[in-house]
C-alpha cells in the first residue's frame, strides 16, 4: 500500500534528523579522536542510534568522515570568500573577515585543528574542501580573492594610504591571525595560563583589537 504524503514527509524529516544526528555525532568524536582514532561504534553511541543505523547511512567510516569534512569546510570558507570578492572597502573585508572568522570559532574551537590535521593526512581533500564550500573550483576562487583584493591594494599604493603588498600575503596574514590561536590552542592555553573561560574571553579581546593592529601594518 502507498503511504499517503503526509506520511512520506514525516519519514523523509525523520530521515533527515537522524542524519544531521549522526554527523554531529561524527563531528564530535573525529574531532576529540581524530578520524584515524575515531570509532563507528563511539559515533553510534553518541548519536544515540544502533550501528546498522550508522551503516545504513553512511556506509563506511569513510564515507561519514568526508560528509563530516565537507560541512565542516561548509562552516567557514563561504562567508569569508564572499567578502574577499565583494566591492566592499578594503578596511571593512578586514573587519569582516576578522568578525567572521572568530565568531565562528569561538562556537566550533576546534574546527581548525581538525581541518587542518584532515588536510595532513588527507591532502587530496584539499580540492574538496574548496569545492564543496565554494561549488567553485579551487582555481577560480583562488583568481576572484586575489584579483579583487590586488586592484583594491594597487589603488590604495597609488593613493599612497597603503605600503605595498602582494595580495597572496595580505590574504594569509589576515586568515593566519585568526586561525592560529585555535588551530594551537593547547599550546597558546598553557603558554598564556589560560583556561578555557579566560581563552574565550582572550578571543573577545583579539576580536576589537586586531583589525587596527593589521590596518596599521598595512598603512605609511
Amino acid at each position: 500500500m502507498v503511504k499517503p504524503s503526509s506520511q512520506r514527509r514525516r519519514g523523509a524529516v525523520q530521515d533527515l534528523g537522524t542524519e544531521a544526528r549522526i554527523l554531529d555525532a561524527a563531528h564530535t568524536v573525529f574531532i576529540r579522536r581524530g578520524t584515524s582514532g575515531a570509532r563507528m561504534q563511539e559515533i553510534a553511541k553518541e548519536a544515540g542510534v544502533n550501528s546498522a543505523l550508522l551503516h545504513y547511512y553512511f556506509r563506511s567510516k569513510a564515507k561519514l568522515s568526508e560528509a563530516v569534512f565537507r560541512r565542516a569546510a561548509a562552516e567557514l570558507l563561504p562567508a569569508v570568500i564572499a567578502v574577499l570578492v565583494s566591492d566592499r572597502e578594503i578596511e571593512d573585508k578586514i573587519e569582516a573577515v576578522i568578525e567572521i572568522e572568530l565568531t565562528k570559532l569561538l562556537q566550533a574551537p576546534y574546527l581548525p585543528g581538525y581541518i587542518l590535521s584532515e588536510l595532513a593526512h588527507h591532502p587530496e581533500r584539499t580540492r574538496q574542501l574548496v569545492s564543496s564550500a565554494t561549488g567553485m573550483i579551487p582555481e577560480d576562487v583562488g583568481r576572484r580573492v586575489l584579483g579583487a583584493v590586488r586592484k583594491q591594494i594597487t589603488a590604495r599604493v597609488r593613493a599612497g594610504t597603503f605600503h605595498p603588498i602582494e595580495p597572496e600575503q595580505l590574504v594569509i596574514n589576515l586568515l593566519s591571525l585568526c586561525i592560529f590561536p585555535f588551530a594551537a590552542r593547547p599550546m597558546v592555553s598553557l603558554l598564556l595560563g589560560l583556561d578555557d573561560g579566560e581563552f574565550e574571553r582572550f578571543i573577545v579581546r583579539r576580536r576589537r583589537q586586531l583589525p587596527a593592529f593589521f590596518l596599521r601594518a598595512l598603512r605609511p
